[in-house]
């Protein structure tokens, strides 16, 4: 191996490192204050190494890792969202109980699956990457021990996390034995343009196997049942994770397995995806308009948003990737922001979670009620917001390849969404209660965190020109 292939892999040896010494300065020394501030180094300097792997001859860095303008990217995404994830953690633990020291080696173990993910080129570094992601989320979800719902929550993940990983490695193997190679690039050149190889029966059920074991990551419909019951149970700071990072990394896979190529070549393969893509986009919204708990809400609803997020997908070529990620970094904002509020609101006694809860929020604390009615509006995809200008880019991606059945069901489903979007914000400007629950002092990470989050909504509403060209240079 090179300098400059180690240079290329200095984000990833920056994430593998950093959990390695914050585990060991708190076997000498714990201090809540000093973990979060050894983490957010560590994650910084990720990120800030990202640039300079440019300078270096980046491409396939061994046999297993491909660390390009497309991984540099996402990997950036994820980093950027885990820090965030890690301030709204600080204020959430600050009256924890127990040790919160070894909570923030699990999250970095996680940005770290998920970086490793998105940086791969062979099946094995995504196996290794994703057990490694989801590994460190069964403990995030059940950290406060003593709550009966993370433990309900992160076995249901636990099982079926097994399950879809018994899909996927049968999946592979299939494959494998059917085409003799577990590179991804070459399985997808196989698969789309050798006819004779790229349908036989094997493989195809190779790609059913990995589509049912990527489904229950994305938590897609028919495999999203686990989804509003591990949003629940899980810490809101750890919900914020699991539907941004988690999903993210899994997304960036799909993108870059096959994103270059025409879908619609294999007809069965996209009429499966098409499926997929309108069922989570009604069944997500309709399911969400009967809930009370915000965050069984925003579960159901990022099930829609995943069904959006598909149609681009489907579309390939060169226009369908850049809008696929472009509507990632505005679903990230906009659900990071979404459990920010909910984060900074709740603690590990109580989470803030029905819709009563936040009853007249705006004159109690008009920052953080305006803060999520922006969210919630973007979501809903209201103009000048970052959420409006990604379903249009997700829109015009469709409408350029002619997939108007899609194309008019995300139209519709997201007046759908609009409705239970304006249930909470009509609770948020209601009249308060007559005794309303008492609201802590914003931590000022979780304030400043959000006060970020919402300052990219709103400029990326209004210029997102930047953003996309940046995207399509990086990922094309």
């Amino acid at each position: 191996m090179s300098l400059a292939d180690l240079i290329s892999l200095m984000p990833l040896m920056v994430l593998a490192a950093t959990p390695i010494a914050v585990m060991l300065v708190i076997a000498f020394y714990r201090s809540h204050s000093v973990t979060v501030v050894l983490t957010g180094i560590g994650l910084a300097g990720a990120f800030i190494s990202l640039p300079l792997t440019s300078s270096a001859e980046t491409g396939q860095v061994s046999m297993i890792l491909m660390m390009d303008g497309f991984a540099r990217f996402y990997i950036g995404l994820l980093v950027a969202a885990g820090f965030a994830a890690v301030l709204l953690s600080y204020g959430y633990l600050l009256s924890y109980e127990g040790h919160c020291e070894e909570y923030y080696i699990l999250m970095l173990l996680a940005v770290l699956g998920s970086a490793v993910i998105v940086a791969s080129r062979h099946f094995a570094s995504f196996f290794l990457g994703l057990e490694i992601l989801s590994i460190s989320l069964y403990a995030l979800i059940a950290y406060p021990r003593l709550k009966a719902i993370g433990i309900e929550a992160a076995l249901k993940y636990l099982v079926l996390a097994a399950t879809s990983a018994a899909f996927l490695v049968f999946g592979m193997a299939l494959i494998y034995a059917a085409l003799g190679t577990m590179e991804l690039t070459h399985t997808a050149t196989l698969i789309f343009h050798s006819p004779a190889e790229g349908r036989s029966l094997l493989v195809m059920a190779g790609l059913i196997m990995l589509l049912v074991g990527i489904g229950f990551k994305l938590a897609v419909v028919p495999f999203h049942l686990w989804t509003p019951d591990v949003y629940q149970g899980a810490p809101a700071p750890v919900t914020a994770f699991v539907a941004t990072v988690s999903k993210g990394s899994l997304v960036g896979l799909i993108v870059r397995f096959f994103g270059p190529v025409d879908i619609a070549a294999i007809g069965s393969l996209f009429a499966v995806f098409t499926v997929i893509a309108v069922a989570s986009m009604i069944f997500g919204n309709i399911l969400a308009l009967l809930q009370n708990n915000v965050k069984r809400l925003l579960a159901y609803s990022s099930i829609a948003h995943l069904g959006y997020l598909l149609v681009a997908f489907l579309v390939g070529g060169a226009m369908g990737p850049p809008a696929v990620t472009f509507y990632l970094v505005a679903y990230f904002v906009m659900t990071l922001g979404a459990f920010g509020v909910i984060t900074v609101l709740s603690g590990p006694q109580r989470e803030a979670e029905q819709i009563d809860d936040y009853r007249g929020l705006f004159w109690r604390r008009p920052w953080l009620g305006g803060t999520f009615t922006a969210m919630l509006l973007s979501l809903a995809g209201i103009p000048l917001t970052v959420g409006f200008i990604g379903k249009f880019y997700l829109v015009a991606a469709g409408v350029s390849a002619s997939l108007w059945l899609l194309v008019v069901v995300l139209v519709l489903t997201s007046g759908i969404g609009l409705f239970y979007y304006l249930r909470v914000v009509v609770a948020i400007f209601a009249r308060p209660p007559q005794a309303p629950a008492p609201i802590a002092a914003l931590p000022f990470a979780g304030g400043l965190t959000l006060a970020a989050l919402t300052v990219m909504l709103v400029w990326l509403g209004l210029l997102p020109s930047p953003l996309f060209e940046l995207i399509r240079n990086m990922i094309v």
